[in-house]
């Protein structure tokens, strides 16, 4: 039996599933809402009997550790280890011993981090110095300071680390935690003295701290954070991720701020939908773990020169990983958390009043150059013209040649002609070729129609026929097509060609729920139906796809472009006739 096995044996997908979502019992299945819309009519169904699960509101669907990955955010491994301490399971059985070594030292280092959380919260809650700054400074509630684990380092030099001895941890494990430093005396804390805040992994377990000095006489860095360590890693870490991404789920969009104290006050103010990259520069790798939850990421970080600065260098990042990047101006140029201090409802306004990152990049330089001279409209260009270049959409590059040629009236030719310069950072020599727009939307009406079209052809085999016009990249899911191709080729029963294939259980349960009480008569009809939705919709993006290709095509490929749409619409008049 390997590790996914053993956790499936001893876990349910209902037990899981309801740690996230109240279930009800609807027949042989269980429903819940849906978490990834705001529904008020439960559409997530939970078949105890399969052992899997499937949203009918976002088409997603699955065993318990593809739950895990979308809920949690996390990759197959996090899921599986996730899953694994709720099993108690042991993965280190089943790692070789060289990958048992490192496991069993990252599980300590966790355990430490733990014991050294509540020992400053301890501490916390017995200086009264640190309570006063917290509970009257800040003006945060102790259900606030609760929640986010608040704590206070004793400036004596060891207090932490003779504590954490005494509970069983070696030196060597403490220092691997970033919670120990060597001076000249031997080993002592690594912070003392100081406001201590927990970070957390986006499953809630502590990877490490930010320690904020207390003393106004300290003379030393107003911020300390725990070192790069095994594991924790500043250019991933999106703070209080594990507090804000229900939120972030429900709402649709994540504001990212800087400062972590910032994160503490906007959930304290009801805005939690909200993470800090902790005072280190925004990477492709803070992208990606939010793009897990979102695809549209507002920031509010310091609007002056450096900020300029890390918007040109972000934006044209955020493009290459298909995130919509948005800015929020905060009033009067405050912090958040001195916003909310002010007035909560400043915060909140502000998070709703956003700007979408280019337009209020262009709109920002413009403030401080005349557009109208020559020089002006150099600077502009030399300012926006690189972030333009590395943007990995082409639509979209053209979409801002064509606003900073009526914004500078100039020609767009001339805005080309400078891209197409070797100094000009970032450009690509390809730039006049026109693609096809990337899909941004997970269609999930288009996924919903692939799904169930294949859940009638996987119950009835007579019903296959309504496949017969489609092709392998009309289907946008890959287990989608790859099912399609099964079914289109074979007469055997669904059950038996999905034999131990979950997809095969997903697709059985979706019959049952949307088509077993039809009558059989109405199935053949609702199969041609979904089969013309769909060769629709792929006719139609080939369509779009087309027109812009035309915009830039020489007369012969303009008559094979033209023959390729009229291909397009004897196929959509086929299916139709069907």
């Amino acid at each position: 039996m390997d590790a996914v096995e053993d956790i499936k044996g001893k876990l349910s997908i209902e037990d899981v599933a309801a740690d996230y979502m109240e279930l009800k019992r609807s027949g042989r299945n269980l429903k819940g809402l849906s978490p990834f819309s705001n529904e008020k009519t439960p559409s997530l169904m939970v078949s105890p009997e399969k052992q899997i699960w499937h949203d009918f509101s976002s088409g997603k669907g699955g065993d318990m550790f593809t739950l895990v990955m979308e809920l949690e955010g996390l990759d197959f491994k996090g899921a599986l280890e996730l899953l694994a301490r709720k099993a108690g399971v042991d993965l280190a059985q089943y790692r070789t011993s060289g990958g048992q070594d490192n496991s069993g030292q990252k599980n300590k280092i966790y355990d430490c981090l733990e014991a050294a959380a509540k020992f400053y919260q301890v501490q916390f809650s017995q200086n009264k110095i640190a309570l006063e700054y917290i509970l009257k400074k800040r003006a945060y509630t102790k259900e606030t300071a609760l929640q986010f684990r608040i704590g206070y380092s004793p400036n004596n030099g060891r207090a932490l680390l003779d504590f954490l001895s005494k509970k069983g941890f070696s030196e060597e494990i403490i220092k691997k935690a970033g919670l120990a430093t060597v001076r000249y005396a031997g080993a002592s804390d690594m912070f003392r003295g100081r406001i201590m805040i927990p970070l957390q992994d986006s499953s809630g377990r502590v990877i490490g701290f930010t320690a904020r000095a207390l003393d106004p006489e300290d003379t030393g860095p107003k911020y300390i954070n725990t070192p790069q360590t095994m594991v924790y890693d500043k250019g991933r870490h999106a703070y209080g991720l594990h507090l804000a991404k229900d939120s972030i789920r429900k709402k649709g969009y994540v504001v990212v701020v800087e400062g972590n104290l910032d994160v503490i006050a906007s959930h304290q103010a009801g805005v939690e939908n909200v993470v800090a990259t902790a005072g280190t520069a925004m990477t492709e790798m803070h992208l990606k773990e939010l793009a897990r939850f979102t695809r549209d990421l507002r920031l509010a970080f310091d609007q002056d020169q450096a900020g300029l600065n890390a918007m040109e260098r972000i934006i044209p990042i955020a493009s290459s990983v298909d995130v919509a990047l948005s800015i929020i101006s905060v009033p009067e140029g405050k912090d958040p958390d001195e916003l909310i201090q002010k007035d909560p409802g400043l915060w909140v306004e502000a998070v709703n009043t956003y700007e979408y990152a280019i337009d209020w990049l262009i709109r920002r330089q413009q403030e401080n150059l005349d557009i109208t001279s020559g020089s002006g409209k150099k600077a502009l260009t030399d300012a926006i013209l690189p972030v333009v270049a590395k943007l990995s959409d082409s639509v979209e590059k053209d979409h801002y040649l064509d606003k900073l040629a009526e914004l500078l009236d100039i020609e767009k030719d001339a805005l080309i002609q400078k891209l197409n310069d070797k100094k000009t950072v970032g450009y690509s020599k390809r730039l006049k070729k026109v693609d096809p727009p990337k899909t941004t939307k997970a269609d999930a009406d288009t996924i919903k129609t692939q799904k169930n079209l294949l859940s009638l052809c996987y119950a009835h085999s007579e019903l296959r026929s309504s496949l017969k016009h489609l092709e392998n990249d009309m289907f946008s899911d890959e287990k989608a097509a790859l099912a399609f191709v099964k079914l289109k080729n074979s007469d055997q029963e669904g059950k038996e060609l999905f034999e131990g294939d979950n997809y095969g259980k997903i697709l059985s349960v979706l019959y049952e729920e949307l088509y077993q009480n039809l009558d059989y008569i109405e199935l053949p009809h609702e199969a041609n139906r979904l089969q013309i939705a769909l060769i629709r919709n792929y006719a139609e993006k080939q369509k779009a796809e087309l027109r812009l290709l035309m915009q830039n095509a020489s007369e012969v490929e303009k008559t094979e472009l033209q023959a390729k749409d009229k291909e397009l619409n004897e196929l959509l008049k086929k299916a139709k006739e069907q």
